[in-house]
Order: C-alpha cells, then structure tokens, then sequence
C-alpha cells in the first residue's frame, strides 16, 4: 500500500512555528508557478504572502531558473576565503550601486537571522577595535524581530518567540517605536539629558524601518524614525537597518531606508534578494565601519563566515531577480498592488465601524488590521482559522495570530488580488 506524501511527512518531519500536538496535516506541494502553489492533487493555491514574504516575482520564474541552471552547471560552490568568483563581484558591485546610503563594503551570510547577527558583530567589534570600552549597550525597538538564532532573538521584543531562552539572551534596552506623536528617541523615566548619556554608552541600534513585520507588521511612519535616526547618529551610535523583510520593493519603494533622509550605517538583506528562489543573506556597511577592520593587528579581523558564503548558484539568483527589478513591470507590479490594496482599505472600513476588525492599515505593498474579536497574540486561535478557510478556498494567508495581512508576489493579477480580497471578506463574514 502506498503511503502518502503527507503522512511520510508526519513521521519525520518537524514543521518551523507549529505546535506538535496541534499539527496540521500538511500539503504536499509539487509546483510553483507564478502567484499559484500546485498541490499533487492539482489544486491551486494563490500564495498570497510570498511564501513567507521571499517570493516578489512569483514561483518558478523561467529567468531566475535558467540562471541557476548555468551557474550550476559552471560552478556550484567554492570557499569564499582564498577564492572569489564573478557573479559575487558582480552582485555585490550592483547591490553597492543601488542601496540606500553610502555603503562600500557587502558580508555575504545565509539568511535574514545571520544578516543581522553579523551586523550586530561588526557593530560591536567596531567599538572594540577602536577601543572604547564604554560603547556597550545596544538598542532595538519595541515590538521589533530580527530572527531566531541568539544574537537576533537578544535584538528582538521579548515574547513567544524568545520565551523559553530568557535567560540565555544578552541585555538590550528597548526604545518605544517611533510615532508621528512621539517621534523621538522614548526611554520611560529618562529625560533628554538621560537619553543622551546613554546613548553615549550605545553601540549600536538596530530597527526594522516602517514595519515591523513578525512582530504584527505594525507600522510607523519616515519621519518618525527621521528624527530617531537623527538623534542616534549626532551620538555617533551605529544604526543598522534591519531590511530582511521591507527590501525589494515592499514598501513601494526599493528599500524602506529611502524614505528616510538619515541612512543607516549597516544594512541587512535576504528573502526577496534572490526572488526567494535560494537562501542567502547580505550585511552591507559604511566605509567607516570596515575602516576599522584594517589594521595590522589580526585580531581585529571580523572572525565570522558560513561554508555557502556567496554561494555562486544563491549570487546568480540574486543577479537574476535584480536584473527582473528593473523591468517596467516590476514597478508597474508593485503600484497596482498599492492601488489594489488602498481600495480594499476602504472596502474594509465598514468591518471597522462594526469593530468587527480593527487597526486597518497599509504601507506599500502590504496591508493588515487585527481581527477585534481574538486574543491580540501569535498564538491566537484566529491564525489556525483564517488559514484553514482560505486554503479551502484556494488562497494561502497566515496571519501572525490575529493580525491578518496580504504581501502577495509583484505579479499578482487583478482578478487574482479580487479573489484574495474575496476570501478574507468570506471570512470576516463567517466571524
């Protein structure tokens, strides 16, 4: 007898963020094709928030797959010590030319958690090569994630995800989000004074810019975290950008940090940098901060690396979805998405008015509100629901507990959008 793919999964397989005992059966997928995943049994799935926010040309795309094709048949992997290669000279070359700021150098990493843990690294060591013992504190922002390894979860508000590991995780102070009301740089119980003799002390801060995306895509505005940044660099603390999530176009500009006069001096990218077609992390940094690394003492040297450090196959990916960023329909892809999702905005606004739903809101490409009637946490029972009925519906959402949100693939049609809005207003009905 045969045993189905799903149940071979069950046996072996355990699935990131899922509550073992509560474990769904599992979809076997067996292609991606556009905005659809394909299940086995032929059933399609609009992939309404990009696989986990990775996907912005859609699955499957026959560039970015026949670029890997030749970079595999070419070169699949080499130590990035001793030797280089050209599509990493080349992606780093092209990143350099269009990120927000100044940024001379590019750390090649394997995902949005290590991004991160080398910026902290580099901003850390920085201090300590200079040898300024007392830049040791670190700031992050309230309700902010930044990954799951240690030094990302440290950096990150400390909540279900970093719960059982409270007492393994390093010391940051938490500044309150910037917001048009209180734009500034907030301690509780500090004055200006206070505030500036700490940051003094600061290292670094760390800050996902406009949205904050795990943590319920909460959203601020530019100018807010303007005068934050503002504040932060007359104090010379180094400001890392956290665009895991916000770069490639998810905000409705290329990365978030344009939006913001003050750029940051490190800046963090991944899932959308190479389409989501392979894993790969990038931390890119001021020529200030890699200045600091050039010394004749070798132990100032940034002691950090990963066996697929710019894997060419993950470079030639990336090359691959920049080369499609500069097509006329990606930017065509993201305005009607921003269009799309303002419309159905107002089409939500009476589900508010009956405090059915609250907290509507959207920021580029992507737009969310709270389900009012559910426990405002990631392990709310509303989650579980919401996916359910969509699938069954064919369309894949996953809201963040109770906080549902679309971030679908740039190349999402008209129809397919109307078929996603459909689905959550078929919900919030059922509710």
């Amino acid at each position: 007898m045969k045993v189905s793919i799903a149940e071979r999964d069950k046996k072996t397989i355990w699935h990131p963020y899922t509550p073992q005992k509560y474990a769904p059966v599992t979809i076997p997928i067996v292609k991606g094709e556009g905005v659809y995943l394909i299940d086995e049994e032929g059933k399609r799935y609009i992939d309404a928030i990009s696989s986990w926010w990775v996907t912005i040309h859609g699955h499957g795309h026959p560039y970015i797959a026949e670029k890997i094709y030749q970079q595999a048949r070419a070169l699949e992997q080499v130590i990035f010590t001793n030797f280089t290669h050209l599509p990493a000279v080349t992606l780093a070359e092209r990143l350099l030319n269009i990120l927000p700021g100044p940024f001379a150098k590019v750390f090649y990493s394997d995902n949005g958690s290590t991004a991160t843990e080398v910026a902290l690294k580099m901003a850390i060591q920085y201090w300590w090569n200079k040898k300024d013992a007392k830049r040791a504190r670190i700031i992050a922002l309230r309700n902010s994630y930044h990954g799951d390894t240690f030094g990302a979860m440290s950096v990150s508000e400390r909540g279900v995800f970093t719960l059982a590991f409270q007492d393994k995780l390093f010391d940051v102070l938490f500044a309150d989000t910037p917001t048009a009301e209180n734009p500034d740089i907030h301690f509780p119980n500090l004055d200006e004074r206070q505030t500036d003799a700490l940051l003094d002390e600061t290292a670094c801060v760390i800050y996902e810019p406009l949205i904050q995306g795990s943590g319920g895509m909460k959203m601020y505005e530019a100018g807010a975290l303007d005068r934050f940044l503002e504040r932060c660099k007359r104090r010379q603390v180094i400001c890392i950008a956290d665009e895991v999530m916000t770069g490639f176009g998810r905000t409705g500009k290329l990365f978030a940090s344009s939006y913001c006069k003050t750029k940051p001096d490190i800046i963090c990218l991944s899932k959308g940098l190479t389409g989501g077609a392979m894993a790969m992390g990038v931390t890119a940094c001021a020529e200030a901060i890699h200045a600091a690394f050039v010394d004749d003492d070798k132990l100032k040297s940034l002691f950090h690396g990963h066996s697929f450090t710019a894997n060419p196959i993950a470079c030639a990916a990336a090359l691959a979805s920049l080369d499609l960023t500069e097509q006329p329909e990606f930017a065509a892809g993201i305005s009607n998405i921003v269009d799309k999702h303002r419309s159905f905005c107002k089409q939500l606004q009476p589900y508010q008015d009956k405090k059915i739903i609250k907290n509507l809101r959207q920021t580029g490409t992507i737009m969310a509100f709270e389900v009012n009637q559910a426990q405002d946490a990631y392990i709310s029972d509303i989650r579980d629901l919401f996916t359910n009925r969509s699938i069954e519906k064919g369309v894949y959402i996953r809201p963040l507990g109770n906080t549902v949100y679309l971030m679908p693939p740039y190349c999402i049609s008209d129809d397919e959008l109307d078929k996603a809005y459909g689905v959550i207003t078929d919900i919030l009905n059922e509710i």
